[in-house]
């Protein structure tokens, strides 16, 4: 496994943003989105291509298209929100769902729900979510992705804490991280600092 973070300027510009705690539910979407799209073209570096000739307006030519299908699998409901910034750039990816949420006793994550494309086992899979936190959600909707059958699959996330970068690397040490900022820590709820708050409250504003 290796873990990639993306230092783009214009990826902390945007970040710098959605930290900030006076920003909106609209101004985080968008920015979400954003920096999805300006991942990808890292993530997607090593996306196999196929030959293929074409005729242009003047002459035949060799082109080269995406040969693997590409299947993103947001993390719900956070994940959602990243989805649309990828789709721009990819617009003939599928979207597969798994829904997780965490059990107030156990702390660990439960599965309510997941959905998968009918392709996913030869395709070039990205689960994504804004944080890794813990790293249990990350590392059980991986493990999902994997019994579905899915063989490359990448993990790309906004803002992670140490802690649940071993967690995936001890876990899937066989999947590659992509993240805009390993942040400092974990508080001792479990939030990333400096981090982004609750992700999913800020996007869909429900706090």
């Amino acid at each position: 496994m290796s873990v990639f973070e993306l230092k783009h300027p214009l990826i902390i510009d945007k970040l710098t943003r959605m930290r900030r705690k006076e920003t909106t539910s609209k101004d985080f979407r968008e920015n979400l989105n954003e920096i999805a799209g300006l991942m990808v073209y890292e993530v997607f570096r090593d996306l196999p291509l196929s030959e293929q000739t074409i005729q242009t307006p003047l002459v035949e030519t060799t082109g080269y298209v995406i040969k693997t299908p590409v299947v993103l699998v947001p993390i719900i409901r956070a994940g959602l929100g990243m989805v649309e910034g990828i789709q721009q750039l990819v617009p003939t990816s599928r979207v597969a769902h798994i829904g997780l949420y965490r059990d107030e006793v156990t702390k660990q994550p439960v599965q309510y729900y997941a959905k998968p494309t009918p392709d996913v086992n030869r395709s070039y899979v990205l689960v994504v979510d804004p944080m890794l936190a813990t790293g249990g959600s990350a590392n059980k909707a991986l493990m999902i992705a994997k019994e579905w059958g899915a063989k490359t699959i990448k993990f790309i996330c906004l803002v992670a804490a140490p802690q649940g970068i071993e967690s995936l690397q001890t876990a899937h040490p066989d999947v590659d991280i992509y993240v805009a900022s390993i942040d400092q820590s974990l508080n001792d709820e479990g939030y990333i600092i400096p981090g982004l708050g609750d992700a999913g409250d800020r996007i869909f504003g429900t706090k």
